[in-house]
């Protein structure tokens, strides 16, 4: 398998089933309705396992346009493998919105609350305050990069393991993404990837769905330089501590 098809079906994954807990608590007469943000977290952090385990062997797994960047910026990976995988992380993204769409279509047909449909594919701010909602994304991020650093930087093997997520193992990653979600997420929903949100965010606005609302564009920009700046600050304070 090639790092771009890696990229794309690992973010397929990673979204597909992050995406698909949040129908399953959202949405009508599901069998998982309601059953809250324990279980969105959980199996958020399970996604992230999933996508890094089948996508680790062979790009490293970042799964994430922050890591790709954070990496890049930390002299970690080639600023010339940066955009390929940018694209690949965004197609991914786009495919697997898609097939929740698929998945769940019976129950979003079911469900009435525009709110509730926007949230399955993006993230949005408990309270909505710009400043405090960036500040959220940048934190929850930057903790995401800077702890994966130093899970990944007694492991590297020049020349030979990709240096990313999937150079850690996924299980330690998992659990990350996971506690970020439990203690960070409540403001803004934990976005920390910019293709998580924006992809989907596009198939939310492509998709025929009824009672879907505004894809909230106004937002959007957030949940994408939010967790840059965070990749960008973690890279850089990790050179420094170095």
């Amino acid at each position: 398998m090639s790092p771009f098809l890696a990229e794309l079906i690992g973010t397929m994954l990673l979204i597909l089933l992050g995406d698909g807990v949040v129908a399953n608590v959202l949405l009508n007469d599901t069998k998982g309705n309601n059953s809250g943000w324990m279980v969105i977290t959980t199996a958020w952090g399970l996604a992230v396992f999933v996508g890094v385990v089948v996508a680790g062997p062979y790009s490293g797994a970042h799964l994430n346009p922050a890591v790709t960047i954070g990496l890049a910026v930390a002299g970690k990976f080639a600023w010339a493998k940066v955009v390929s995988y940018i694209v690949a992380q965004m197609l991914g993204a786009f495919l697997g919105a898609f097939l929740v769409w698929v998945m769940y279509y019976d129950h979003f047909k079911k469900t009435n609350n525009p709110g509730f449909i926007l949230a399955i594919f993006c993230t949005g701010p408990a309270i909505r305050n710009y400043v405090s909602n960036i500040a959220s994304e940048i934190i929850g991020a930057f903790v995401l990069i800077f702890v994966v650093f130093y899970i990944a930087d007694g492991q590297i093997i020049p020349n030979k393991t990709p240096i990313g997520l999937g150079s850690v193992g996924a299980l330690p990653v998992a659990f990350l993404v996971w506690v970020i979600g439990l203690a960070l997420g409540g403001t803004t929903g934990y976005a920390i990837n910019p293709a998580r949100d924006l992809g989907p965010r596009i198939i939310h606005y492509l998709l025929p769905i009824k009672n879907k609302g505004t894809s909230d564009w106004q937002y959007a920009w957030i949940p994408i330089v939010g967790p840059i700046a965070g990749a960008v600050i973690a890279a850089e304070l990790f050179l420094q501590l170095k």
